[in-house]
């Protein structure tokens, strides 16, 4: 083997060296460990392990590591990477040891099919600011990711203590396990960060870089609940199973098949824009920001790893220890991450997605949608909810496919709504109730990897396009009797509209900013919706029926309740011109609507 791997007869003659048969380690228990194979949540390792025998690696005396087994019949391997274990001890701790698991009971740890946790304390607290996991899967070459390993380190940048999750009957880590709507048990709240890659480490040319570089999440207030996070990516370089030694594999190396390219050409934002996080709502984004394309270098990003690679004499047990001998990884910080995506960044795409029926609640992100067919729906057949994991309804997407607008925002005076300046189309499928909700699904194997929510059958879409290219929307088109067909097209050139409006320099805005312009738009949204309210009395349309919008209770409520509550007096306006044959009033009332000044519709008296 290469690359640090150890030899294959070494790895022999340590198993037979330190492991004896199963048969003679194991000591049965006379009480076995309370939550063992329970309905309960399977928080930690069983501390009941069998057949314990404690090794001194370095001769002074007190143990380094603990051999022994979990669930009956499962090697491990704990390694005292701080020098403070003793004599009796059951199992290593929490802060700045190693545990090594035979999964697959084949007498070689950290190798294929096994899985490793790794503790640090970098700042001599006591307490543990890295973990890392890796959860290896078979040997099988692959030219894509393997969905089935993990290989992942959380920082506790907020010092809560809370890292990954692990269920300990399956031996296995649980990202996406949660308690109510999304108190996710891994370490998605607060100040954190992460680094990922789906595959298993004796893949991996350079276990300095990753795949998500990182995941970056923020509290900026301090509650402990996520206000906004950030999502990098590097995506590999596969080995050709046609040119071995394509993009720079090494020919002799047959065991590494993922090399990182150094650059991050995959850069995502999202914001809980209303501030709504709480207890049971822990996470409700309600907008996001992709770019794609080119992107930036990040090998100038250098974060050295204190107190890392622990004991050495141990690392002759893994098959792979090349992440036992690290110094330093490679990623973006957190402090200067947000400020890299726009000023380092070369992107050839950008898309927004904006929750209008409020019903996120995934742990990274609202979503995004693709840019294909609005109508066709179901995951991977090609329609805007193409992505398995965003929402089939509910949503609005936009599409800058050329990066014209560079990320920049814009308040529709047609909608009120928060636009992608140079999108040159986008739509909102409408989901009223909230039927198709978006949950945690769509790529977790334990629940199906199906979309795990309800499609519906008819839905209405709204469609948005610059027919002008001019990097603002002044077409709009309704369907809102769910046929596919558009039965309603307003054009804001036709009404003699200006599209124009102020941009927001995304790039220059930190989160209170992104906070005070969702604050901007729900006010006007509300302001226009109680005008709106005015103008039917004039005309002696009866609003009664629209009360349930007339008592918004949030800002979302504000925001989503004032569009209704003006888009239906909208509709019942024109309604009553089409029925007096009055062409100029339906005029009128279009302008009014589509620039966002209700007040030319009020008689003078009532201005």
């Amino acid at each position: 083997m290469r690359h640090g791997f150890a030899g294959p007869l070494k790895a022999l003659t340590m198993a037979l060296l330190l492991m004896s048969s199963v048969e003679s380690l194991m000591a049965q228990q006379p009480f076995p460990y309370w939550n063992r194979n329970t309905q309960l949540l399977p928080w930690r390792m069983t501390p009941a392990i069998t057949g314990i025998r404690h090794v001194d690696l370095d001769g002074d005396g007190d143990p380094d590591i603990i051999r022994a087994f979990i669930n009956d019949s499962i090697p491990l391997i704990w390694i005292d990477d701080d020098d403070d274990m003793k004599r009796g001890d059951r199992e290593g701790d929490t802060d700045n040891d190693c545990l090594l698991v035979d999964r697959n009971r084949d007498g070689i740890f950290a190798g294929p099919h096994d899985f490793t946790i790794d503790w640090c304390d970098q700042d001599g607290d006591g307490k543990a600011d890295v973990q890392l996991i890796n959860n290896n899967a078979g040997t099988k070459v692959r030219n894509y990711y393997d969905w089935s390993a993990d290989y992942m380190y959380v920082f506790d940048d907020d010092k809560d203590g809370i890292m990954h999750y692990v269920d300990w009957n399956r031996i296995m880590m649980q990202a996406w396990e949660h308690s109510g709507h999304a108190n996710f048990y891994k370490d998605y709240s607060g100040n954190s960060t992460f680094l990922k890659m789906h595959g298993s480490t004796f893949r991996i040319g350079d276990l300095r870089y990753n795949w998500e570089v990182p995941f970056i999440f923020y509290d900026a207030d301090k509650d402990g609940f996520t206000d906004w996070a950030i999502r990098l990516l590097d995506s590999p370089v596969f080995r050709d199973p046609k040119d071995s030694t394509k993009h720079g594999f090494d020919k002799e190396s047959p065991e590494t098949d993922i090399l990182f390219t150094k650059r991050i050409d995959y850069a995502a934002v999202t914001w809980d824009l209303d501030k709504d996080n709480g207890p049971g709502n822990e996470f409700d984004f309600d907008m996001s920001i992709l770019f794609k394309g080119k992107g930036f270098g990040y090998d100038d990003q250098p974060h050295p790893l204190r107190n890392w690679k622990g004991l050495a004499a141990a690392n002759e047990f893994m098959y792979d220890k090349r992440w036992r001998e690290l110094d330093v990884l490679y990623y973006p910080d957190r402090d200067t991450a947000y400020s890299m995506i726009f000023k380092k960044g070369d992107w050839q795409e950008c898309r927004l997605v904006f929750d209008e029926d409020d019903d996120c609640n995934r742990w990274e992100r609202v979503e995004f949608y693709d840019p294909r067919d609005p109508f066709i729906i179901g995951t991977e057949k090609g329609g805007l909810d193409h992505n398995k994991q965003a929402d089939a309804a509910g949503d609005r997407g936009e599409f800058d496919l050329d990066n014209s607008g560079k990320g920049q925002l814009y308040i529709g005076a047609f909608d009120g709504r928060i636009h992608l300046y140079g999108a040159e189309w986008g739509a909102w499928r409408i989901d009223q109730l909230a039927y198709s909700f978006q949950g945690f699904g769509g790529n977790y194997e334990r629940w199906g990897r199906d979309r795990l929510q309800r499609q519906p059958d008819r839905f209405a879409t709204v469609r948005y396009e610059d027919s002008d290219n001019n990097g603002y929307i002044d077409v709009i088109e309704y369907d809102l009797d769910g046929d596919k067909k558009f039965e309603d097209r307003v054009s804001l050139k036709a009404l003699g509209i200006s599209d124009r409006q102020p941009l927001y320099h995304t790039a220059e805005k930190g989160y209170a900013s992104h906070g005070e312009l969702f604050a901007e738009v729900a006010g006007r949204m509300w302001k226009n919706a109680e005008t709106a309210v005015r103008v039917a009395a004039q005309e002696k349309i009866d609003t009664f029926w629209y009360n349930f919008y007339k008592r918004p209770m949030s800002m979302h409520q504000r925001y989503e309740f004032g569009y209704w509550l003006a888009f239906y007096i909208y509709q019942d306006l024109r309604h009553q011109a089409r029925l007096e044959q009055d062409a100029s009033k339906l005029k009128r009332i279009d302008k009014a609507y589509y620039s966002g000044q209700w007040e030319q519709l009020l008689h003078k008296k009532e201005k």
